[in-house]
């Protein structure tokens, strides 16, 4: 048996509106899109994607998922995801390495600094 990972779901009270925010934030295309799902990828036929599906429900409490990102210039890349719409978000990580934000929904996510062992992509 072989299982193939398509997408990790985020639950919206907007799918298209925080779908086009991440298409745009991480460079992604569109590849479906109706009035309860809005779904991204990397290309057309590359996957994992996200896929942002509406829950009307109030998000209660920390997600128990989050994305890890590594830029190759961590404070441009915050710079920019904060300039286009991110916020940063203290959820008791103190000092550290990343920087955690929150998309215009609340979701965390977190830029990474390059590690000494990683070299740059």
């Amino acid at each position: 048996m072989t299982l193939e990972w398509r997408h990790v779901i985020v639950h919206s009270a907007d799918p298209a509106g925080l779908g086009r925010w991440w298409a745009e934030a991480l460079g992604w295309v569109v590849v479906h899109s109706s009035e309860d799902e809005f779904a991204i990828c990397p290309a057309p036929d590359r996957f994992p994607g996200l896929e942002f599906v509406r829950l009307d429900e109030p998000r209660q409490g920390k997600s128990r998922l989050h994305l890890d990102f590594v830029p190759d210039d961590q404070d441009a890349e915050v710079a920019r995801l904060v300039a286009h719409g991110a916020r940063h978000v203290d959820i008791g990580q103190g000092e550290q390495s990343w920087v955690v934000l929150a998309d215009p929904e609340g979701n965390e996510f977190c830029v990474l600094g390059r590690r000494p062992q990683e070299p740059a992509s």
